[in-house]
């Protein structure tokens, strides 16, 4: 169980910085904008230095293609996906440990549960 949810918060940060708004994919214009929208409130709230931001966004742009790759492949099942973004996740993790405290760490990680469970809320209001 602790690791489905190391993993469904590991999907929702990427979620949360890299998907696009749902008004943005309808009109088909996912732009760098957004991605960088996204990234400007996740460091207020996690109260980023700019020293922080500047080490912390090459991390989050390298591993972006990476991510929407296993999102896009057919061929996975939703499982096998997130497995994938959790081991993606467990590459980056120790880097973005060097760059955040203690604290916005586990903040980051507050953040990254808190948009798997609003993800899996409107999933299943989908469904219903």
């Amino acid at each position: 169980m602790k690791k489905l949810m190391s993993l469904l918060a590991a999907a929702g940060l990427c979620a949360f910085l890299y998907a696009p708004s749902v008004r943005a994919q309808a009109q088909g214009n996912t732009s760098n904008a957004q991605k960088l929208e996204k990234l400007e409130a996740l460091s207020k709230q996690l109260n980023l230095t700019p020293e922080q931001k500047a080490k912390l966004l090459p991390i989050l742009k390298a591993e972006a293609p990476k991510m929407q790759a296993i999102k896009e492949n057919t061929s996975l099942t939703k499982i096998q996906k997130m497995e994938q973004i959790r081991a993606l996740h467990e590459l980056t993790n120790p880097e973005v440990q060097k760059i955040l405290t203690p604290q916005q760490f586990q903040q980051l990680q507050d953040i990254r549960r808190q948009e798997v469970e609003e993800m899996i809320q409107k999933k299943r209001a989908a469904q219903q």
